[in-house]
């Protein structure tokens, strides 16, 4: 039995930053708390997403976003949208500030801690009067937007979703907004949402309209990251890496694989989450190569490359291209955590669908071949 679910309303295309007004007097906010982070507001990114909300400048924000979400930091953002009077939440900016701005709305209308949502606890409670939030993402990676669930580091040290499938009023998705990204950021995330989009067509869960939505994210990734990377003020490259990113998270209803069930712990450790699936990506799709019969080709297929070519191999060399590490040590991944962070992934829920059943020993082994 398959559980279908499209549920995120999104304003998707150049310029739609103009609705954010009419979005917040449709829910009703008249004082929404902004959470986004310092190099957001620093790159000016920020004011140019509100520039069509007046008095946008002296409503309550929270920046203190780390680069991996944490269930500290959504607590003390419920405190200030509780001591403000906020009514409702404004995400903007990437994966981690979006995923904290969905956290920080569970927690303003539901008692800490926020373990107890989470998809990884035993008998999680239900969210069921969080205030309105609205989603506007400023990287084509994450796919946070339309995700459903919030992907935190918890206080016990577990990198793992709350799951909030309706908790979203509305994405804006202005593609806009990514065009002063740094190459290197444009890169990282650019591989996260291609990591979405080929782990969750890997997925064996029977599923043939995320499918499809996979396999279109996956044509437009491959057809303009290096684009975006290079000329990035593209506005075709910008708007199609920003589709398959949303493409990417909306297919996550499908499950995930190996990647992520490898990265959710080396991510609890403090690594960027797109650099950590573009080095993973290639090692785990060589690994699941038996187990994906044709998937194989229409991964090769989507990507444009010549017949025979090993989607692997031509990953790694993309990874090389656009200028992102190779190895888990470049980043600075310490050898010594592999053998933990493999029994940490057998626990993760994106383990359990993954095409190739996997045991500890071979994440220990996936992790050996890619440090």
């Amino acid at each position: 039995m398959s559980v279908l679910q499209f549920l995120t309303t999104v304003h998707f295309g150049h310029g739609m930053r103009s609705v954010l007004p009419k979005l917040l007097a449709d829910s009703r906010v008249s004082r929404p708390l902004f959470v986004t982070d310092k190099g957001v507001i620093r790159a000016g990114v920020f004011a140019h997403a509100v520039e069509a909300m007046p008095g946008a400048e002296t409503m309550p924000l929270f920046d203190d976003t780390p680069i991996n979400p944490t269930e500290a930091a959504a607590a003390a953002g419920a405190a200030l949208y509780r001591a403000e009077a906020c009514d409702g939440v404004v995400g903007v900016g990437g994966g981690a500030a979006l995923d904290l701005a969905k956290a920080i709305a569970v927690l303003a209308t539901h008692p800490p801690p926020l373990w107890n949502y989470s998809n990884r606890h035993a008998n999680p409670l239900p969210i069921d009067r969080a205030p309105p939030v609205l989603l506007t993402p400023t990287t084509a990676g994450t796919g946070s937007e339309v995700g459903r669930s919030a992907v935190i580091v918890f206080d016990n040290g577990i990198k793992a979703g709350v799951r909030c499938p309706d908790l979203v009023t509305a994405a804006i998705c202005d593609p806009e907004l990514t065009f002063g990204l740094p190459p290197s950021i444009t890169a990282s995330t650019g591989m996260d949402a291609l990591s979405h989009c080929i782990e969750t067509y890997c997925s064996p869960v029977i599923n043939p309209p995320a499918d499809a939505i996979s396999l279109d994210g996956m044509q437009r990734i491959f057809a303009s990251l290096e684009r975006a990377v290079t000329h990035g003020t593209d506005a075709q490259a910008r708007f199609d890496m920003m589709m398959g990113s949303l493409e990417g998270a909306i297919s996550f209803q499908k499950g995930m694989g190996a990647v992520h069930a490898l990265a959710h712990p080396l991510g609890a450790r403090g690594f960027h989450h797109g650099t950590l699936n573009a080095v993973l990506l290639p090692h785990v799709l060589s690994v699941n190569r038996e187990w994906l019969g044709a998937k194989w080709d229409t991964i090769r297929s989507q990507a444009g490359w010549a017949e025979g070519a090993d989607p692997a191999r031509e990953l790694a060399a993309l990874n090389a291209r656009i200028g992102l590490p190779a190895r888990l040590r470049d980043i600075g991944v310490v050898e010594a955590d592999l053998a933990v962070v493999a029994g940490e992934a057998v626990a993760d829920n994106a383990h359990k669908t993954n095409p190739r059943p996997l045991v500890e020993q071979d994440y220990f082994e996936l992790l050996k071949a890619a440090y």
